[in-house]
């Protein structure tokens, strides 16, 4: 399953970026999670990452050692396909209802 990532770093962790980088790969492959890709950004997380995890126990064991280390927090966040969500719609009986907000509008 996929997850993206919001991260928040530690005040401090930018002075031991590269032994963080290198040991948080080392962990996500120990648990059998790719990254898919890894972007620093501004605003309310330091970084975004997309990774595809086997289970989310996976992805949990991940967000606590990353925390352990003291190099921050992850807020991790399932992310679906377009064709799950319209499964997932037609599972609900919502695909295709027309919306509230256009009722009565000609």
């Amino acid at each position: 399953m996929k997850y993206v990532l919001l991260g928040s770093l530690a005040a401090g962790a930018m002075k031991k970026q590269a032994s963080r980088t290198t040991n948080a790969r080392a962990k996500l492959s120990q648990l059998g999670i790719k990254i898919e890709c890894v972007y620093y950004t501004q605003g309310g997380f330091d970084f975004v990452d997309v990774v595809d995890a086997p289970s989310a126990e996976a992805m949990l064991a991940f967000s606590v050692w990353y925390a352990e280390q003291g190099y921050g927090k992850i807020t991790s966040c399932p992310a679906y396909e377009e064709r799950e969500m319209v499964r997932a719609l037609h599972r609900a009986g919502v695909r295709g209802r027309p919306s509230r907000a256009g009722r009565g509008r000609r």
